[in-house]
C-alpha cells in the first residue's frame, strides 16, 4: 500500500493487524485499547463507532468475533480516508464500513434502532473549557467542539435498538456529567470500572458500558491498575496487550 506524507504503518501486534497513522498527527493511546478490551461483542451482531478516528476500534473489536458488522463514523475526511485504507490493509472491508460523516446524522443514514452496539471513544475536552490542541486534527479529536457529550449519547441511544449497549471510555472527573446524559437518553449504566494510574491514585479514566431500557442496578468492577509501585505494568494491562 502506498503511505501518503506524514503516514506510517503501526503493527497492532493481534493477529497480524496493522493500521495506518499520522506521525504528527492524532494516533489512538491506551484509552482505546483499554476500551476494546472492556467492550463485550457477540456473534452476528451490528456496531457502530461513533467517532472512529483511525478506525482502531472495529479492528481491535473484530479479532472478537468472525462475523461481528461495524459501521465507523468519523467526521474529519483526511482520519476517515485513512481508516478506510487500514480496513483494506486487513482485508476487512467486508466488515467494516467507514463513512465521512458527521455522527448525529447516524441515525437518519443507518435506520433508528437498528444497531446491538454502539462504541465510542468521544473528545474529553468539554466545549470552552480546556485550551485547544495545536493542530485542527487532533484538537477535533480530543475537545468538544460544535458536537457535545450529550448529543454524541443521543445520538448512540438513537442507534441502538432496546436492550442494545453503549460501551464507552470518559474521564472519571466527569462522569457524573455523562450518567446524566445517559439517564436522559434511556441509557442506563450497567457496568462501570475505574482505570487508575496506581492503587493509590485517584482514577482518572471510567470505562462505562449502558443499556437502553435497561431496569437500574450498577454492577461496580474492581479498578484497573495501570502502573505497580514499582512503575511497571500491571500484569492486567499486560493481558490487555497481550505481552502476557
Amino acid at each position: 500500500m502506498e503511505l501518503k506524507p506524514g503516514e506510517r504503518i503501526d503493527d497492532l501486534q493481534l493477529d497480524g493487524l496493522y493500521i495506518l497513522q499520522k506521525k504528527d498527527g492524532f494516533r489512538f493511546g491506551m484509552d482505546a485499547v483499554l476500551l476494546a478490551d472492556f467492550t463485550r461483542t457477540r456473534p452476528r451482531e451490528r456496531i457502530a463507532d461513533l467517532g472512529t478516528g483511525t478506525g482502531i476500534l472495529p479492528l481491535l473489536l473484530s479479532h472478537q468475533q468472525p462475523d461481528t458488522q461495524f459501521e465507523a463514523i468519523e467526521l474529519q475526511p483526511d482520519m476517515a480516508d485513512m481508516a478506510g485504507r487500514s480496513v483494506e490493509l486487513n482485508g476487512l472491508s467486508d466488515r467494516i464500513h467507514v463513512h465521512a460523516m458527521d455522527l448525529r446524522q447516524a441515525p437518519e443514514a443507518f435506520g433508528y434502532e437498528k444497531f446491538h452496539a454502539v462504541v465510542c471513544n468521544p473528545p474529553y475536552g468539554k466545549q470552552n473549557g480546556t485550551l485547544k490542541s495545536q493542530t485542527e486534527t487532533v484538537s477535533l479529536a480530543r475537545h468538544e467542539q460544535d458536537t457535545s457529550i450529550g448529543e454524541i449519547v443521543k445520538s448512540a441511544g438513537t442507534l441502538l435498538r432496546t436492550m442494545g449497549r453503549l460501551t464507552m471510555v470518559f474521564p472519571a472527573p466527569r462522569f457524573l456529567e455523562l450518567c446524566d446524559e445517559l439517564r436522559r437518553c434511556r441509557l442506563e449504566p450497567k457496568r462501570v470500572r475505574m482505570v487508575c494510574a496506581k492503587l493509590e491514585k485517584p482514577p482518572y479514566l471510567v470505562l462505562v458500558e449502558s443499556m437502553k431500557n435497561a431496569r437500574p442496578g450498577l454492577h461496580w468492577m474492581p479498578p484497573l491498575v495501570v502502573y505497580d509501585p514499582q512503575g511497571r505494568e500491571t500484569p492486567e494491562i499486560e493481558r490487555i496487550y497481550h505481552k502476557g
